[in-house]
């Protein structure tokens, strides 16, 4: 009898194994047509969903200046932004500020050479972004300035890539291969249009002073055919991003102008990224919020990205995606802030892109990596109520001052507490729902507990400063029957 219950466990393992290898032949071999209806049919890979946290880098040539007045006006104090608001800007101080420090006559493009990267550590970038508990990183492997943070072989960006001119480094290849043998995926952001060559209205209006665009850019039709579309495909062969993040495609141009449907339709069906590459919603006018494996948002902009998408935020660590040295400690947010940031997102079943901005030669700064460490410490201890977890029909209370935050997974339910209480902790469950048991993340005590109903009474030991399991917010593990 026993050899039977053996034999019907294996032929058991072995249709799973089966069933599991056809579906991923199917993923592989599924053909995408160039047609919206056709490239948002296609599932998006599961390790999205899963990862919930990631880190952004914005690092390039604006890294050098890194500079612009804090304002507090949304997006407003952007640093890599200084070509397009910052050096020519007499309205912000930008103008004044290039001139008396750089010269009247220094041109964007005359930082190139200062953007040495001459410290820059991949091994430790790839190290710090692990020990924050990230599960991908995304660089900025292209801008709106233009300049690549890769050995680009496209003839229009010859001398502005940090091959030729800067760190002469592969910065891109570098990090990549070193974020990968850590564990985690690896994706970049891509900067569909260029300052230099792509208009920012109908009017003909540019970002940035005309003398520049008549000195180094492109018809913008050139541009698109010529540098956008064979770069996007470059950077898939050669590095097999895992995500990438375009961004600002949904400026001015639509689908047809920038070829969005057929790169979609080639990266998805013929790519050797096709099984595991995610891509965001900013590759076209229009395209935001409707059409891209996830959706977007950045500094809470959250209206368009829905509830039943997956989705985005992104965010540095203080105002700015780019380094900016007009930023002191307190237009950081702290290690509690990212935190609960982090809860509010994830259960909204959201993933958190958090940004660090490293300097010109190559540095993170250090207040960067002390949040991203404190954030690693939390995530060590809750992570399980955090990683592979989904959105729940309630998912964010508030009682007696302390906000209650859920998510699940499974047979799981998670109820993260964001100030300790005197004794008893009140959770509001879901109808029908009836709870197995109890248990406090990183906590081996036993925990006193009484369903009545939809309400849960979970008795809250007083615990010393030592004791507790972590700081600034704390899971319950409700195991449900």
């Amino acid at each position: 009898m026993e050899a039977y219950r053996k034999s019907e466990m294996n032929m058991k393992s072995i249709l799973v194994t089966l069933i599991l290898g056809l579906s991923f032949l199917m993923t592989q071999a599924q053909k995408y047509e160039p047609t919206w209806e056709s490239l948002d049919s296609r599932p998006i890979p599961t390790w999205f969903q899963d990862a919930k946290f990631g880190i952004f880098i914005h690092w390039g040539v604006y890294s050098v200046p890194a500079w612009r007045k804090l304002e507090l006006a949304k997006y407003a104090s952007y640093a890599e932004w200084y070509y397009a608001r910052v050096m020519d800007n007499k309205e912000n101080g930008g103008y004044e500020f290039h001139r008396n420090n750089y010269g009247e006559d220094f041109e964007y493009r005359d930082f190139a050479p200062m953007f040495r990267a001459e410290l820059f550590d991949p091994e430790f970038w790839a190290e710090t972004f692990k020990n924050s508990g990230a599960k991908y990183v995304v660089l900025t492997s292209k801008h709106h300035d233009g300049y690549c943070l890769w050995p680009t072989e496209n003839p229009h960006k010859r001398n502005w890539n940090s091959q030729d001119v800067g760190p002469h480094r592969d910065l891109l290849g570098d990090l990549s291969k070193a974020v990968r043998e850590k564990g985690m995926k690896m994706g970049l952001y891509y900067s569909i249009p260029d300052w230099e060559s792509i208009p920012r209205n109908a009017d003909g209006e540019y970002f940035i002073n005309k003398k520049y665009v008549e000195k180094y850019g492109l018809e913008p039709e050139v541009y698109a055919a010529e540098i956008c579309q064979p770069q996007l495909k470059e950077l898939v062969l050669k590095y097999q991003p895992s995500l990438i993040f375009s961004d600002a495609g949904e400026w001015l141009y639509d689908e047809e102008f920038w070829k969005s449907r057929e790169f979609l339709a080639w990266l998805y069906s013929e790519s050797p990224s096709k099984g595991d590459v995610v891509v965001n919603d900013r590759w076209c006018k229009g395209s935001p919020a409707h059409h891209g494996d996830y959706f977007s948002s950045e500094y809470k902009d959250t209206e368009a990205v829905g509830k039943s998408h997956p989705w985005e935020e992104s965010r540095g660590v203080g105002g700015s995606y780019g380094f900016n040295r007009a930023e002191n400690l307190y237009d950081y947010q702290t290690s509690e802030e990212l935190i609960y940031e982090l809860l509010d997102i994830v259960s909204r079943g959201g993933n958190l892109l958090l940004n660090v901005g490293p300097t010109a030669d190559g540095r993170i700064p250090v207040i960067m990596q002390q949040r991203l460490a404190d954030i690693g410490a939390w995530l060590k201890v809750n992570g399980k109520a955090i990683y592979g977890t989904r959105e729940r029909q309630i998912n964010k209370t508030s009682r007696k001052g302390s906000v209650i935050y859920f998510t699940q997974k499974e047979k799981e339910v998670f109820a993260i507490f964001t100030s300790w209480p005197n004794k008893t902790l009140i959770i509001e469950m879901e109808e029908g729902e009836s709870i197995k048991d109890v248990n406090l993340t990183g906590y081996t005590g036993k925990l006193n507990w009484v369903q009545n109903g939809t309400q849960l009474e979970v008795e809250i030991p007083a615990l010393t400063i030592n004791q507790l399991p972590c700081i600034h917010a704390w899971s319950l593990d409700i195991i449900l029957k």
